[in-house]
């Protein structure tokens, strides 16, 4: 693939939830390797716009286009979505009660190995392979032994997402809010993960509110949604005007 063609492209994207238009016409692209950063207020759809690409049904696309390494995203099934390459962390990662973490990851990892040509692999070498994410990712190995997410901590939670990122190794991921909760060396983990796939080629959309972390991204671009819209879009001074001025005094510096 030209590594200059974007691996998520987005075209006017307009999504609606229980009846009401949330997102009105969002444009963005992410090219392989890059990082684009996704700020904004409360409630201006920044959850909204990663759960209707990865294909949540209650967010019912009604215009627009989206792509994945020039795929018709939109025209495949959820799962599709999944073994193409598209992986987002929850905001809130729900538990899973009765389903073994490492099973569930394991799982997951095969679909999209077998979707890629792959040979499956084995328990053992899974097993190998998730143990060493996690101690490099701060999550305790029992983790793998339980129940996905059950009686798991905030952080706890994040880190086990990042699990699943670190295994599943995605062509592109969508990181809601994955440093919310999480301690200072969960942060570091986080970051050094994204620099890790970052590497390798895989384009990240991180929705994110706090200076410090967007900073040691070293993102591409940086994307202010407001009120369904991308409002403005540039790089780390956007990031230091809205950490100084908050989104409103952003809103009127645009508008001045």
């Amino acid at each position: 693939m030209d590594e200059n063609m974007p691996l998520l492209q987005v075209r006017d994207l307009q999504v609606e939830v229980a009846g009401r238009t949330v997102l009105q016409s969002v444009s963005l692209q992410v090219r392989p390797g890059e990082v684009a950063v996704l700020m904004g207020a409360n409630g201006s759809g920044k959850s909204t716009l990663g759960l209707a690409l990865a294909g949540h049904p209650r967010y019912r696309v009604t215009a627009g286009s989206a792509a994945l390494g020039g795929q018709d995203l939109l025209a495949m099934a959820v799962e599709e979505r999944a073994r193409a390459g598209l992986f987002l962390s929850f905001q809130a990662p729900a538990d899973l009660p009765g389903v073994k973490n490492s099973l569930f990851v394991r799982t997951a990892v095969n679909a999209v190995r077998q979707a890629r040509g792959e040979d499956p692999q084995d328990a053992m070498d899974f097993l190998g392979e998730a143990r060493g994410a996690s101690r490099r990712l701060g999550l305790p190995e029992g983790m793998l032994s339980r129940p996905v997410n059950e009686g798991f901590s905030g952080g706890e939670r994040k880190r086990n997402e990042l699990l699943q990122l670190a295994l599943l190794r995605p062509r592109v991921a969508i990181l809601d809010e994955i440093d919310s909760g999480m301690d200072v060396d969960g942060v570091r983990a986080t970051l050094e993960l994204v620099a890790a796939l970052r590497a390798q080629g895989t384009a990240f959309l991180v929705v994110s509110h706090y200076q410090q972390m967007i900073e040691q991204l070293r993102p591409d671009a940086v994307l202010r949604l407001e009120q369904g819209r991308i409002a403005q879009s540039g790089g780390l001074d956007l990031v230091r005007e809205i950490a100084r001025t908050g989104y409103a005094g952003a809103r009127e510096a645009a508008g001045a």
